[in-house]
């Protein structure tokens, strides 16, 4: 703790001087010509380097456009024409009054500036490779989930756990805000979210100090926000069908002006799909088979999702704005399951049946609140941004578990019902300051403080309802309270000479748990402080090319889910719980990255974790039979190899090809149920191509395909897959889009694999709705005028861990 105040106070220091350097920085003026052979309106949208909209212009009938009372510095510039954008001029830097070289749109140049085109469907920017999914026609009416599910470099387990390159235990944000779930809580969160409200999704391999050290990567999904001035927006909808009907609908409006900005958007979604697994458990005992359990598993789920935010931004003055936001989810779903089972005894013919069939009705609610506040110190970029966050998580579900035996030998039938109620309620409080200071000398810095509280109460009852009156099952129920505080501190200080540039940061985050398990008195309390530092060396080695090296620090702390010792029974042969004695994993993570042009690059990774958590499956014995169990363990260590290729390629003029592909190798050490693995895993690779197709007249087509080779992972072997999406729309001059999508043509994107112990096989099949073919309509109306883009909030660190 002695470090955390001192480094407290180092950066209270450190912003009461900036504030006291404040001072006036002479303005200057930029102004351009636009040549095109198109008399329509030119808007030309004014960025700084953190691209932050400083102001809006529209060019004259000769094209002229004029920026006055400027900032020395360095911007970005923007042209849309009719409200898309044409170009993108990077790196204008400001140090008097400047007068552009004409930006001709016919020949598509500007000299002395690096000229893009609008944003393809994957980019890379400021180390984070970036998919923009409002330019993905496959991804109309999917699901946030689905959307992962089909993007580069994720893949998706049996028990819904995301991965990015073959690296698990990531930090899912929703809008710079971690979700408080993990596992399947968090896939049937994210079923629930129609792709329609997402703007983009950004993969973060290798996050810099300045970000949460939690999670091995970052994956954070933006959502939609309006930007334009004037009053506009946009209305969508979309209706797609696999085995089950989906549909998505969502409505946004934004109103601009000088002083206010306010905003509000709503969607609704109600989507039916289903999971189907396939089971052949085998046991061993001293290289001989004694049992085998063959199960079929088919759920069918059905969600009702609601999502509505809105807020203001208040323009003060011309260095502080205010501004708020208040947000809700709520997202009901019901389960329906049907579990058969047959158990082979040692001569491998059958000795029982069992048939479970489960239901549930389950609601999750969200609700959070942020105010933020920015203060701009001085004319060279620098200001301090403040968020206060409330954020608060609720759910409920019923359950209802009836499963019938029968022992083959003597023809007799058991019955037990069990019922379920469980409540739980997740509130986070968050404060998060944070100071950018930019030097004359070129010298950045930046620094930070933030601190936030977590309490989770899930209280989970049991009756056993066999005999007709539910009797409560004290075995089965379970009350369990979370409590988590983590105090962090961190400083970045960045430099740019002629070509190189070198970013280096540490953050300190202190960290205090307490579990406690009402129904045992069993209490779990956790206490540490640890360094994560970061650092970025980056060099050009030509105007068109790049190096640049990434190092930095992480931590993946075990999740509520994880924790709980709690032991539920899913049917008779088959139970889930955490474990207290988890350890956090800590990782250090290399990335080598090579970059062409802006649009090709080449990455060599290598990670290594001491503590890696893995969610396994593992055989026990309970009351002398055999079931097996679902949970985390830590393995010793697990190291990672691995080289990541971007490579758009423009095949002709209509048509553009977008290639990335995944080499890595993965290898683990551990001792899991008596089962030792020494530097255990294969080489194996992943391959995506989006190829776009321009038809004219407004027609556009899209051909996505994605190859995953065969990956061991620690003790699970999963088999190789692919899929295909097709897609085609129409833009028409109204502003409005038409799209047509069909996703997993062959339905080939099923997951297959194998789980091996010395005394346990267990074979797998995965099944879910993938193939679906969907339409979908979205008006955009309203005025063309960029504004501000809104801030998100400070809760970037809200715990992912804590599970509801």
């Amino acid at each position: 703790m002695t470090r955390i105040f001192y480094l407290l106070f180092t950066w209270a220091l450190i912003l009461f001087s900036s504030m006291l350097s404040a001072q006036a920085v002479q303005n200057f003026s930029l102004s351009g010509n636009i040549i095109s052979d198109k008399a329509d309106q030119m808007e030309i949208n004014l960025f700084d380097t953190d691209h932050k909209l400083i102001k809006t212009e529209i060019a004259d009938s000769g094209g002229i456009f004029r920026f006055e009372d400027l900032k020395g510095g360095t911007y970005h510039l923007k042209i849309s024409r009719n409200g898309s954008e044409v170009y993108h001029a990077e790196n204008i830097s400001l140090t008097e009054n400047r007068i552009l070289p004409p930006v001709d749109l016919n020949v598509k140049s500007i000299e002395g500036v690096t000229i893009t085109k609008a944003k393809p469907l994957i980019e890379r920017q400021d180390g984070k490779m970036i998919m923009n999914v409002e330019n993905s026609i496959a991804s109309a009416g999917n699901s946030a989930f689905e959307v992962l599910e089909k993007a580069p470099g994720v893949t998706i387990d049996n028990n819904d756990n995301i991965s990015l390159r073959g690296k698990g235990n990531l930090l899912i944000q929703i809008d710079g805000k971690n979700t408080p779930m993990t596992g399947s809580d968090l896939a049937s969160y994210l079923k629930g979210m129609p792709s329609s409200t997402i703007e983009k999704i950004e993969f973060i391999t290798n996050p810099s100090s300045k970000y949460d050290a939690a999670g091995s990567s970052i994956i954070n999904i933006k959502l939609k926000k309006e930007q334009r001035k004037g009053t506009n927006g946009s209305i969508s909808t979309s209706l797609g069908s696999g085995k089950y009907i989906k549909n998505n609908n969502s409505i946004s409006i934004n109103h601009r002006n000088k002083k206010v900005n306010i905003f509000g958007n709503y969607s609704f979604a109600y989507r039916e799909a289903y999971n189907g697994l396939v089971l052949d458990r085998n046991f061993y005992e001293n290289n001989s088979f004694t049992k085998a359990y063959v199960q079929d598993n088919y759920l069918k789920f059905r969600f009702k999702n609601h999502i509505a935010k809105a807020g203001m931004d208040y323009y003060m003055n011309d260095k502080n704005v205010l501004g708020f936001s208040v947000g809700f989810i709520s997202n009901k779903f019901n389960l329906n399951g049907d579990n058969s089972n047959v158990t082979l005894g040692s001569n491998s013919l059958p000795e029982s049946t069992f048939n479970t069939l489960n239901a549930s009705n389950n609601q999750w609610t969200n609700v959070s609140v942020n105010v933020n506040h920015k203060y701009s110190i001085d004319s060279l970029g620098s200001e301090i941004t403040t968020d206060f966050d409330y954020i608060n998580y609720s759910n409920s579900s019923l359950q209802n578990f009836e499963t019938r035996t029968q022992t083959i030998a003597d023809n007799h039938y058991d019955l037990d019902i069990q019922k379920g109620d469980l409540n739980g309620k997740l509130n986070i409080y968050s404060f998060k300051s944070d100071l950018i200071k930019n030097f004359s000398s070129g010298w950045k810095l930046e620094s930070g403080v933030k601190t936030s509280f977590v309490k989770t109460d899930n209280d989970l009852k049991f009756f056993n309802a066999s005999t007709g009156i539910p009797v409560p099952d004290l075995n089965k129920t379970n009350h369990f309270i979370y409590e988590e505080n983590i105090n962090a501190v961190y400083g970045n200080i960045a430099k740019k000479w002629n070509k190189f540039k070198v970013t280096a940061g540490l953050r300190v985050e202190n960290t205090n748990v307490k579990g406690t398990q009402i129904t045992t008195s069993q209490i779990n309390k956790r206490n540490y402080t640890q360094l994560f530092p970061s650092a970025v060396f980056s060099y050009d080695l030509t105007e068109k090319s790049n190096l640049e090296i990434n190092l930095s620090r992480r931590i993946t702390r075990p999740s509520y889910n994880q924790l709980n010792p709690f032991k539920l029974y899913l049917d008779p042969t088959t139970l889930r719980a955490g474990n207290p004695d988890l350890n956090p994993q800590t990782t250090m993570n290399y990335e080598f990255t090579y970059s062409l042009d802006s649009k090709y690059f080449a990455t060599l990774s290598y990670s290594r974790t001491s503590d890696n958590i893995t969610d396994i499956l593992k055989p026990v014995v309970e009351n002398g039979e055999n079931v097996t169990v679902q949970t985390f363990e830590n393995l010793s260590t697990a190291s990672y190899f691995g080289l990541n290729l971007i490579a758009p390629v423009k095949v002709t003029k209509w048509w553009d090809m977008n290639n990335s592909a995944n080499f890595y190798y993965g290898s683990y050490t551990g001792n899991v149920s008596g089962t030792q693995i020494n530097n255990k895993g294969n080489f194996t690779f992943s391959i995506n191509s989006i190829n776009s197709f321009k038809l004219g007249n407004g027609f556009t087509a899209e051909v996505t395909g994605n190859y995953k080779a065969r990956e061991i992972y620690a003790y699970l072997n999963v088999s190789p897959y692919w899929y295909l999406n097709i897609g085609a729309q129409k833009k028409f001059k109204n502003n409005s889009v038409l799209k047509f999508s069909f996703n997993d043509v062959f339905f080939t994107s099923n997951i297959k694999g194998q789980t091996v112990y010395n005394n346990y096989i267990e074979n797998f099949a995965v099944k879910r709705d993938t193939r679906v073919i969907t339409l979908s309509y979205t008006y955009n109306f309203g005025s063309s005028k960029n504004g501000q883009p809104r801030k998100t909030g400070g809760a970037e660190d809200l715990k992912q861990r804590i599970g509801t």
